[in-house]
């Protein structure tokens, strides 16, 4: 990306390429913007060939339901590689902030792994989060030397004390968690990223190809899905629409779109006219 440029657009007269657009969070640079699970499919292979279909350099990985060591059952390592692809493990369907924290720690002894997805659920039938337990972990698990990537409301004030207790990404909804109702706030997703210094992506919520461009286009630094290709009638596809579908909206962000006008404006001159 280009230095200097405004919210990530090319300065006037230099040309960005894809290859240079990348993005970073916790000094780990990345050239796909989408990031996909690995839930929900209907086998590892299926999910697999989504990967590859969708392009995507992170899988978030459920700790507490994703195979990762019993060798009696079919393994995601088996499928997926870590060591070609990131692993984002996650804390799915925890509900307080001590599960959360268990989690992750076993993550980091089981393999590794420091950069890491925090979600503390508020409630079973929406799945909203609870934000004062994501705020006291985020801050604990930020000084236990963990790269916390933190999924939150839309809220910008929640959003900002999420940074403040060490995030290395913020994370909002932009509906509740499989639900594919798209964005129903773009203006709070606007307002969090203009007030982040840390990366922004969109998380939960997204249903279809131009969801994800529309997050793109607020100026997101990625999107982050699930359900929306692993419940698609054909998932590898919808993958595959997903990857051009973040390509095109962060494009149209970097060309920076045209005014909205009130009234019509030819798309010809008028002087000149014979």
């Amino acid at each position: 990306m280009t230095v200097g440029a405004p919210e990530g657009r090319p300065m006037e007269g230099c040309a960005v390429t894809a290859s240079d657009d990348t993005w970073s969070v916790a000094g780990r640079t990345f050239r796909s913007r989408l990031i996909i699970g690995t839930g929900k499919y209907k086998d590892y292979q299926q999910n697999a060939d989504a990967l590859k279909a969708s392009g995507a350099e992170i899988v978030t990985v459920a700790v507490r339901r994703v195979n990762l060591s019993n060798p009696n059952e079919p393994m995601l390592v088996d499928f997926i590689d870590p060591k070609k692809v990131t692993y984002l493990p996650n804390t799915a369907g925890c509900y307080t902030g001590e599960e959360a924290m268990r989690t992750l720690r076993l993550a980091r002894e089981a393999g590794g792994w420091n950069l890491v997805k925090l979600e503390v659920l508020g409630d079973r039938k929406t799945l909203y989060p609870d934000m004062i337990e994501t705020l006291r972990a985020t801050e604990i698990l930020s000084r236990d030397g963990f790269d916390v990537m933190v999924y939150c409301s839309d809220d910008p004030l929640m959003a900002m004390r999420c940074e403040n207790a060490g995030a290395v990404a913020i994370m909002p909804l932009a509906a509740p968690i499989g639900s594919g109702l798209g964005i129903q706030n773009p203006v709070n997703i606007r307002l969090i990223i203009e007030q982040s210094k840390v990366p922004v992506l969109v998380d939960a919520g997204v249903g279809t190809a131009s969801d994800a461009s529309i997050a793109m286009e607020l100026g997101c630094a990625g999107v982050l899905m699930n359900t929306a290709i692993a419940e698609a009638k054909d998932p590898v596809l919808m993958a595959s629409a997903m990857k051009h579908a973040v390509i095109a909206g962060r494009e149209a962000y970097r060309a920076g779109r045209m005014a909205k006008k009130l009234y019509a404006d030819p798309s010809s001159p008028l002087a000149g006219l014979i």
